[in-house]
């Protein structure tokens, strides 16, 4: 998967979940996904449409009720359902509010090896310098990034590489991503 379709697939919170479940074997509709999930009725709303949108999710044609939809994965959307699953299976229940902030996976995809923020930036085209800065600073204090300072350059640099849970994470993804093109 391309970084900038995982940047777009990440920036709902609760998109990740989603695909996990459906990918886990849960039933494509509303009821037991909301169910395996905990996201809010008008969140979940938001999460399913787009990845409606992005093509990782369709409707099914084949189930006839339109208040009772039921979802399906499409064919890209099968690949990313393997990768979200991956991702779940290596993180506990009380990181999962962290997980499902916009840049933290990304972010951790970036920082595979270690990295200074030029370098993170520059992986990832979109992202401002403040949510750069907020999302490291949010994972440093989970002990999912480590900061490390070398102070042998000129200037002085920051160092950033996954450890704990984030290392896991950063391994799980980074080797599914690419960064080109």
């Amino acid at each position: 998967m391309n970084i900038a379709v995982f940047v777009n697939t990440t920036s709902r919170a609760w998109a990740i979940p989603i695909m996990s479940s459906l990918h886990a074997g849960i039933a494509g509709r509303q009821a037991p996904l909301l169910a395996a999930t905990g996201a809010s009725r008008t969140a979940f709303a938001q999460s399913i449409d787009h990845l409606i949108s992005i093509g990782l999710l369709e409707r099914n044609p084949g189930y006839g009720h339109p208040l009772r939809p039921e979802f399906q994965l499409t064919e890209l959307g099968v690949s990313a359902a393997a990768l979200a699953n991956k991702i779940q299976s290596v993180t506990a229940e009380r990181d999962q509010d962290l997980l499902r902030r916009s840049w933290t996976l990304p972010v951790l995809t970036a920082i595979h090896r270690p990295s200074n923020f030029n370098d993170i930036k520059r992986n990832l085209r979109t992202i401002t310098d403040r949510a750069l800065s907020q999302s490291l600073k949010m994972m440093e204090t989970r002990s999912w990034v480590h900061r490390n300072v070398d102070a042998a350059a000129r200037p002085p640099r920051s160092i950033y590489c996954a450890v704990n849970t984030g290392g896991l994470i950063s391994s799980v993804v980074a080797s599914e991503i690419s960064f080109h093109g």
